[in-house]
């Protein structure tokens, strides 16, 4: 964001100069004010082009940022703005312009581990021009699962530059096991293949250099890493690494596993729930009658299908596989026995 921030000091200098109806501006006069705006605010002493205050014209009269600045040139020589009273601060944008930036804000705020959003750049100059401006606080109308307490984001960048460009990582992971008992996070070089988010948790497939195997690590759980410049990297080519978790629910798998055929039957009254948002991508309705709907769908079978099922309660019952079924029925006497202590 730091080419943003310098093309907004000079848009705003070049305006608050354009305002002072009281003085001529040249061209030189505005590259010295911009120039000392810049090292005032950047500390910049290279100054600035006057290629580049021009560009900066013709920008802020065009409508690439919503501008549309009266900028006019009088005796050939002096700038200023050919309406008395204008200023880009009250360039205005339409409501259902603000609504959606307000949305995009709200979208990227989830994703603020990232800084990729360079393609954005001329929007967010007229966002931030404008929505800064506003002292007036609003209602915010769309909210997204939040947690405050979530930790480890701020790897996300990094990471994700580092499976683009196949670097190998030093990785520091202190695991809840480690934690309980107390020892320090263990370091272990791991290849980077894969970015993965369930349940607003991000998490990193990879794979270890020493044991040669695939692991799957929190990023709340990654104290720190380093990436090794001298160290090659080793591909995955075994795996399709796009659709690898095609047939899992969240992220536990290890790459043998295969999917089952997972049966199971919902109360009639409470189908429409899981009709309208299924449990995995897969599921389909194979029959039903007045009483329930019996549905179907090709998923590995791991902790998280089965916290997703015991989430349903008495509302859903598993019929295959057996083994599922045993450890669903399981699961549920513990907890019966709990309640009934």
């Amino acid at each position: 964001m730091a080419t943003n921030k310098i093309a907004l000091i000079r848009y705003q200098t070049i305006d608050k100069c354009l305002q002072n109806r009281y003085r001529k501006w040249t061209l030189e006069d505005l590259i010295e004010k911009v120039s000392e705006a810049l090292y005032e605010y950047e500390g910049i002493t290279s100054g600035v082009s006057k290629r580049t205050i021009q560009g900066d014209i013709q920008v802020m009269r065009s409508d690439k940022l919503g501008y549309n600045a009266p900028i006019v040139v009088v005796d050939k020589k002096y700038y200023t703005y050919e309406t008395e009273d204008f200023s880009i601060n009250q360039s205005p944008i339409s409501a259902a312009d603000l609504d959606k930036m307000k949305e995009v804000i709200s979208v990227m705020k989830q994703l603020n581990g990232f800084n990729y959003f360079e393609d954005m750049n001329e929007m967010i100059i007229r966002l931030e021009n404008n929505l800064s401006k506003q002292n007036q606080q609003q209602i915010s109308y769309i909210q997204f699962e939040d947690n405050p307490l979530l930790k480890g984001l701020e790897h996300l960048n990094r990471l994700y530059q580092a499976i683009v460009k196949k670097q190998p990582l030093l990785i520091a992971y202190q695991s809840f096991n480690n934690l309980r008992k107390a020892q320090a996070p263990k370091q272990a070089v791991y290849y980077p293949y894969l970015l993965k988010e369930y349940r607003n948790r991000w998490f990193l497939f990879c794979k270890s250099r020493k044991k040669k195997e695939f692991v799957t690590m929190a990023l709340d759980r990654i104290v720190e890493f380093y990436e090794l410049a001298n160290e090659p990297f080793i591909e995955a080519h075994e795996l399709d690494l796009e659709h690898y978790y095609d047939n899992v629910l969240g992220v536990t798998k290890s790459p043998n596993q295969r999917e089952q055929r997972v049966v199971f039957k919902v109360d009639k009254k409470f189908a429409d729930y899981v009709i309208t948002k299924p449990i995995h991508a897969t599921q389909k309705v194979i029959a039903e009658d007045e009483t329930e709907v019996i549905f179907v769908m090709e998923v590995i079978h791991n902790f998280e299908l089965e916290r997703e099922i015991l989430g349903f309660g008495e509302q859903i019952e598993i019929i295959a596989p057996r083994l599922l079924k045993k450890v669903i029925k399981a699961r549920l006497c513990k907890a019966h026995e709990k309640y009934e202590q």
